[in-house]
């Protein structure tokens, strides 16, 4: 895009696959994860404890990050290499973001802050406008947007 590189660090909820914070950089270093990761901490209520799927890279192994999930009382959760399963809710959301988002378009001249403000435009629809499917309780399914399937059970955004 214009020249660079841009780097996409999203935290998704296990439960409905939310992205529940993202940091972009021009750079995939520690700084750059820690920040999403940060972000999704300061939303949570205060006691909260929660687990940390991440694949096996450097980031996800580094002492600031280390320091940031105990300080914060999040349980850090890695597979082997080449085992994704505990990353894999964050691995299909970069695949629906590739097809809906960056497939088919050209962002040859698009800059830094352009892409930064579609990619925040498209968090938003992600969790307000796209129909996803769920499962219900007891069979069938139902077609509902993430916030809005939130509201209805009473969990909190």
């Amino acid at each position: 895009m214009d020249g660079y590189k841009c780097y996409l660090s999203p935290v998704v909820d296990c439960y409905d696959g939310m992205p529940v914070s993202w940091s972009l950089s021009l750079h995939p270093d520690s700084a750059l994860c820690d920040s999403s990761l940060r972000s999704c901490l300061d939303s949570l209520p205060p006691g909260s404890a929660p687990t940390v799927h991440t694949d096996g890279g450097g980031p996800y192994r580094s002492a600031s990050w280390k320091a940031l999930c105990s300080e914060r009382g999040a349980a850090r959760s890695m597979s082997r290499p080449g085992r994704s399963g505990d990353n894999a809710p964050a691995e299909g959301f970069f695949g629906t973001l590739k097809t809906e988002l960056l497939d088919g378009r050209d962002w040859a001249e698009v800059g830094l802050e352009e892409f930064r403000a579609e990619v925040d435009a498209y968090m938003a629809w992600y969790r307000d406008g796209r129909l996803k499917r769920f499962e219900e309780p007891g069979g069938g399914h139902r077609y509902e947007t993430i916030a809005g399937r939130r509201r209805r059970l009473g969990v909190a955004l």
